[in-house]
C-alpha cells in the first residue's frame, strides 16, 4: 500500500483511484462495508481520510476517543486490501474549505478521483455544510462517481465507532469485536517499566495507551502479535490496563504478560488483541495477594483462549 501526506503533490500514476472516504477510526465494518463498495476492478482502491482526526484539531479539549492511531489504521487498511492511502493532514485551512472548494481542490484537483464513496452520515467542508447529496451534485459536475452506503447494522446494533467505545467502556470486548469485525487491539512499541512483573515472576511488556480511547480497566484474556524483531509471531497471554493502584499513582497503561516466553522485547511493535475482560482493577493489601490474583488470572486466560 501507498501512503501519500502531501496532497498537493500526488503523482500521475497515484490519481484515478475509486477512493473511499472518512475517517475509518477502528476500521469496523460499517468502514469496510464503505470500503468494499468502492473496490472497481478499472480503477485503484483508495482511502482518503484525515491525520489528526478533525475532533483533535477543533476540540483538543476533549479526552482522547481515538480507537486506532494512525499507524495501525493504515496497517488494518493494508490488511483488507486498500491500495492508496492517501492521509490528508487536516490543518486549520483545510477547516476552513467549502464543501465546494474541498471537492474541487482536493477531490478533483489534487487527487483526481474516478469514483468516491461515502457513508449515507458523511458530512465535510467548513461547518460541515456538505453532505452526501451535495457531494453526488459535486461529482456530476465535477466527472467523478458518486457512492453512497447505508448504515450497516449488526446483531449488536448500528456498527459504529460510538457504540464500539461504549461497548469497551462497559468492559465488553466481544460486542466490539462484533461492530468492528476484528478483535480491538492496542498497538506500538514496547517501552521501559518499573521491571515490578520481573520481580513478581510476570515479566510483562510494558505499552502506552497516551492517545488513544482507554477501555475498561482491568485484567483482560489477550491474543499478542509482536510485529517485528527476533520474536516477531504470535503468542497469548493476559494483560493488566490502568493504573496500577496497589503501586501508587501512576499513569495510564498496558502491561502485558506472555504466555510461555522469554526473551527482550524492549523496543519491538506488539498488537494485543482484548478478547474478554477477567475483572476490573484491584488494589491489593500485599503482594503475596497480588501474586495470588495473577496466578488465577493467567489460569482464566488460558483456558478462554483455548476456545477462541
Amino acid at each position: 500500500m501507498r501512503i501519500t501526506r502531501d496532497i498537493d503533490f500526488v503523482p500521475p500514476e497515484d490519481k484515478g483511484a475509486s477512493v473511499a472516504i472518512g475517517n475509518f477510526d477502528g476500521v469496523h465494518l460499517g468502514h469496510q462495508a464503505v470500503i468494499d463498495l468502492a473496490r472497481h476492478a478499472d480503477a485503484p482502491l483508495g482511502v482518503l481520510t484525515f491525520e489528526p482526526h478533525p475532533r483533535e484539531v477543533l476540540r483538543p479539549e476533549i479526552p482522547p476517543f481515538r480507537l486506532m492511531n494512525a499507524e495501525t489504521r493504515a496497517h488494518r487498511l493494508e490488511e483488507i486490501g486498500v491500495e492508496h492511502l492517501y492521509e490528508l493532514p487536516f490543518t486549520a485551512a483545510i477547516s476552513e474549505l467549502s464543501d465546494r472548494a474541498f471537492a474541487e481542490h482536493i477531490l478533483r484537483d489534487s487527487l483526481g478521483v474516478a469514483n468516491v464513496v461515502v457513508g449515507q452520515d458523511f458530512c465535510f467542508g467548513k461547518g460541515r455544510t456538505g453532505n452526501a447529496d451535495s457531494l453526488r451534485r459535486f461529482g456530476s459536475e465535477m466527472g467523478f462517481g458518486v457512492t453512497v452506503a447505508p448504515i450497516l447494522r449488526t446483531a449488536s446494533g448500528a456498527a459504529s465507532s460510538t457504540a464500539i467505545r461504549a461497548a469497551l467502556s462497559d468492559g465488553k470486548p466481544r460486542i466490539a469485536a462484533e461492530m468492528l469485525g476484528h478483535w480491538h487491539r492496542i498497538d506500538g512499541p514496547v517501552i521501559q517499566g518499573d521491571q515490578r512483573g520481573r520481580d513478581l515472576g510476570f515479566p510483562t511488556a510494558n505499552m502506552s495507551i497516551d492517545g488513544l480511547y482507554p477501555p475498561k480497566f482491568g485484567v483482560y484474556a489477550v491474543l499478542v502479535k509482536v510485529l517485528d524483531g527476533p520474536y516477531r509471531g504470535q503468542y497469548q497471554g493476559a494483560a493488566s490496563i490502568g493504573v496500577r493502584p496497589t503501586f501508587g499513582v501512576n499513569a495510564a497503561n498496558c502491561e502485558t504478560y506472555l504466555f510461555d516466553f522469554a526473551g527482550d522485547l524492549y523496543g519491538a511493535h506488539l498488537s494485543v488483541a482484548l478478547v474478554e475482560h477477567l475483572r476490573g482493577e484491584e488494589w491489593f493489601d500485599d503482594v503475596d495477594a497480588l501474586i495470588a490474583q495473577m496466578n488465577a488470572d493467567c489460569a482464566r486466560a488460558r483456558d478462554i483462549l483455548a476456545h477462541v
